[in-house]
């Protein structure tokens, strides 16, 4: 299975990653295409600079040289990273936009999860976490988001929007017991869509099953 490279140069590689493929699942088939990333990074992660959930689709970036990889760390660590995601979530939000400020560390309850705490709950191993949405349209029962987190922790998103009770459309982890799934989605409906770093973004469009739930959607909704 080949990747799809959306940018390519001499210190960078932008990927499409598609869901299903774990961070560390994608850094293999980097390596097999391209053996100088071997050295770089985390074991297995070879060369790849964040993160993004094993059923997240869209943009992930690697670099291909040491001093490109520590200069992007670097990037990430200090908020000069811009990224926004498509996300599609449970239930009508009646507020057109909004900004999420807590803090997280796993849930003592559940170690799969992680858990909001209150700004004030300031503990050992809770770590600030700020992500800001926006409606892009409203289809009775879910909404669709653009989402731009100021931060970069584990489940940030999924984990944000489930506290506030509308929680990412297909997400067994955070979803609710009897949630509805809009018909032929089969995983969480969250696409990193855009990151830009300096003057330079790239992209990738809505993964193509993705596209086709809210096309579903879109068209019921034009039929009420």
């Amino acid at each position: 299975m080949g990747l799809k490279i959306l940018h390519e140069d001499a210190t960078l590689l932008v990927v499409d990653k598609p869901a299903g493929l774990t961070v560390e699942q994608v850094g293999e088939l980097l390596k097999k295409q391209f053996p100088e990333l071997e050295k770089l990074g985390e074991e297995r992660r070879y060369g790849i600079v964040h993160r993004l959930d094993k059923d997240t689709s869209g943009v992930l970036l690697a670099a291909k040289t040491k001093e490109e990889f520590e200069k992007l760390q670097g990037q990430f660590a200090n908020r000069q990273v811009e990224k926004h995601y498509i996300c599609l979530v449970e239930g009508t939000i009646s507020q057109d936009k909004g900004i999420i400020h807590t803090l997280l560390a796993r849930s003592p309850a559940d170690r799969r999860k992680q858990r909001t705490y209150s700004l004030q709950e300031q503990q050992a191993g809770r770590r600030e976490a700020i992500t800001e949405w926006q409606v892009l349209q409203r289809f009775g029962t879910f909404t669709l988001l653009q989402i731009t987190p100021k931060t970069g922790r584990k489940h940030q998103i999924r984990a944000h929007m489930a506290s506030l009770g509308h929680p990412v459309a297909g997400d067994k982890l955070y979803g609710f017991k009897n949630q509805q799934i809009p018909q032929d989605l089969t995983r969480q409906f969250l696409h990193a869509s855009s990151l830009k770093i300096g003057n330079t973004e790239f992209s990738a469009e809505l993964a193509s099953d993705l596209q086709k739930v809210l096309e579903r959607l879109q068209s019921n909704d034009n039929t009420h």
